[in-house]
């Protein structure tokens, strides 16, 4: 009896294993095709939440020389409090090390830090991480808009569009893809994360856990488009909450446009 007992015990265990832990660390490269005609290949990496991340830098690292993007955009939430910073260098020196101009945004998790929120921009500068606050930068053959999150009621479309280049396509990064539905200016691409895939695949999940309009539709994943444009949502590195996922693999997403 107690033979059959332990063996159910560890066939539970492994169940929970698989279904919970194991997607936490089997990371998945996504790829999705714009097809804007620009040759332009970007790694995003959003929602690294060091605190609870299976996923080694040296994964991301290998994964960004395998598949050599021209650019990195990571999308946000990256550490809860001021302490998680020296965490979060590993990541940074990793993807440094690969040599790839690097752009981010801020999440509704960096803003955690409150007045402290300038010592997590600093780390991400001194790694040559640019942070695109409301702002745009003209790159090889078109605009990289960085749009501040918008959960915290930071975002501002009108100033992240004031130096954009008429006649070059517009590529947006935010963390929080609600944004694209108060959303006014056209985009070519829209890149986001926040909501992880659901991060655990239960019905309702998010009427028991509130996360905005777009979640509540059914909508926590993947290409999508609204009126402005299309736009795609990351399933993220890392958790929030707790360090598990129910059937929602981590993920890095290649974007070819």
């Amino acid at each position: 009896m107690w033979t059959w007992v332990a063996a159910c015990l560890a066939g539970l265990g492994g169940l929970g294993y698989a279904t919970t832990v194991l997607p936490t660390r089997w990371l998945k490269v996504e790829r999705v095709d714009w097809q804007l005609g620009l040759r332009r290949t970007i790694l995003q990496v959003s929602d690294l939440h060091v605190e609870r991340n299976r996923v080694s830098p040296e994964r991301l690292a290998s994964i960004c020389r395998s598949e050599r993007p021209d650019y990195i955009c990571l999308t946000g939430d990256y550490v809860d409090s001021e302490r998680a910073i020296v965490r979060l260098q590993p990541y940074l020196g990793a993807l440094e090390a690969c040599d790839v101009p690097m752009y981010a945004v801020l999440g509704n998790h960096d803003y955690k830090l409150r007045g402290r929120i300038g010592a997590l921009i600093s780390c991400l500068k001194a790694h040559g991480v640019t942070v695109l606050r409301n702002e745009a930068v003209v790159l090889d053959g078109f605009n990289l808009v960085g749009i501040d999150d918008y959960q915290t009621r930071r975002s501002d479309e009108r100033a992240a569009y004031r130096n954009v280049q008429e006649g070059l396509p517009v590529i947006v990064m935010t963390h929080d893809p609600t944004f694209v539905l108060a959303a006014r200016r056209p985009f070519d691409a829209l890149m986001a994360g926040h909501l992880h895939g659901k991060q655990f695949q239960l019905p309702f999940f998010y009427y028991l856990k509130p996360m905005g309009p777009l979640a509540k539709r059914g909508i926590y994943a993947g290409m999508h488009r609204v009126e402005a444009g299309p736009y795609y949502i990351s399933k993220g590195v890392g958790q929030s909450g707790i360090n598990l996922r129910f059937l929602v693999r981590s993920e890095v997403t290649v974007h070819r446009f």
